[in-house]
């Protein structure tokens, strides 16, 4: 049963999962061809071949108390794949406001239809964010081409959520399954922040192989944050955890990459890193609150201070960079 104050339920629950996937939906909505054999290779590299839905993950999310951002990707342009309609995940999510708020995605190649989309989603269906996948969407977040999608977004307010770093999407597929890595390089995003300082932009997972680069941009871009997704926090390299210990406790959230890793793994190996009470408050809730606008005074562009000098002049650059083992360190989306 939905309470009736979904958006005040949703912000009291113990945790906000910023990062969960929508894999299936009606139709052939990530049941087709082409999807299934992305679907197969990722469960031959992830060891996992689970699926969800938005009434599925609604129920599980319930069941552990914590709220969640979900949201899937319109790549049909660049991959051929049937997406999961954002407008039957806003539709379906409505009924869970509870735990659950929806994120829009709309096919980048698509011009001034996905910008009329942007707009019904906002609009219409009432979705509080973005999420774009630049390797899987098969463009450069920077190329100005795309800037009138961007435009909307800051208009509404609403934050966008870019894939960074690598990705098991077509991994061990041939030729990758035609993905190109290198749009997932956060530097790229950097033109983008320095070009909308209006809007929020989160880049989603640690960013791995340019971590460097993301944490660059996420300390100098006052409007960039990190969700910490698809990894588990085990397998985080020294430095990521010195930045978010120290310079960005106030950048940092927790996502999972739900199905791939749980929310209950992510936050148990989270608890292991030696991080103080404040800022796992802020990791796992708080900066999420602020983010989505739900935290209490702080519209969605509240300024984040900026770190203490010392902290920013004193991390441990000759952290190891270790690569982590397989079992599940890295996840698709």
């Amino acid at each position: 049963m939905v309470l009736e104050d979904g958006p005040g339920r949703f912000a009291a629950r113990s945790a906000i999962d910023m990062h969960v996937h929508v894999t299936e939906g009606t139709g052939e909505a990530g049941r087709d061809a082409v999807s299934r054999s992305f679907q197969q290779a990722a469960a031959s590299y992830f060891g996992s071949d689970a699926q969800t839905t938005v009434d599925a993950i609604a129920d599980y999310y319930r069941g552990i108390d914590i709220s969640c951002v979900v949201f899937a990707v319109d790549s049909e342009s660049a991959t051929g794949r049937t997406p999961v309609s954002s407008e039957e995940i806003a539709e379906l999510a409505a009924a869970h406001a509870d735990v659950m708020i929806p994120f829009g995605s709309v096919d980048p190649w698509r011009g001034e239809v996905a910008r009329r989309s942007i707009r019904r989603l906002v609009e219409q269906y009432g979705v509080k964010g973005f999420k774009f996948h630049p390797s899987t969407q098969g463009f450069a977040p920077n190329d100005t081409r795309f800037y009138p999608l961007y435009e909307v977004i800051e208009s509404a307010g609403l934050p966008v959520v870019f894939h960074t770093g690598q990705t098991g999407i077509g991994a061990r597929m041939r030729g990758g399954g035609g993905i190109r890595l290198k749009y997932s390089n956060p530097m790229l995003l950097d033109d983008v922040a320095a070009d909308f300082p209006d809007l929020t932009i989160i880049m989603a997972h640690p960013s791995v192989p340019w971590q460097d680069e993301g944490l660059a941009v996420a300390l100098h871009k006052q409007n960039v944050y990190m969700d910490l997704s698809g990894w588990s926090p085990r397998y985080f390299e020294p430095k990521l955890v010195t930045y978010l210990k120290r310079m960005l406790t106030d950048k940092v959230m927790f996502g999972s990459d739900y199905p791939l890793i749980t929310p209950q793994r992510w936050l148990d190996d989270f608890a292991g890193l030696g991080v103080d009470e404040a800022t796992t408050r802020k990791v796992v809730r708080e900066n999420a609150l602020r983010v989505l606008g739900l935290a209490a005074g702080s519209p969605n562009h509240d300024a984040v201070g900026s770190p203490d000098q010392d902290a920013v002049d004193s991390p441990d650059q000759e952290d190891a960079v270790g690569s982590p083992d397989q079992e599940q360190p890295n996840h698709r989306q």
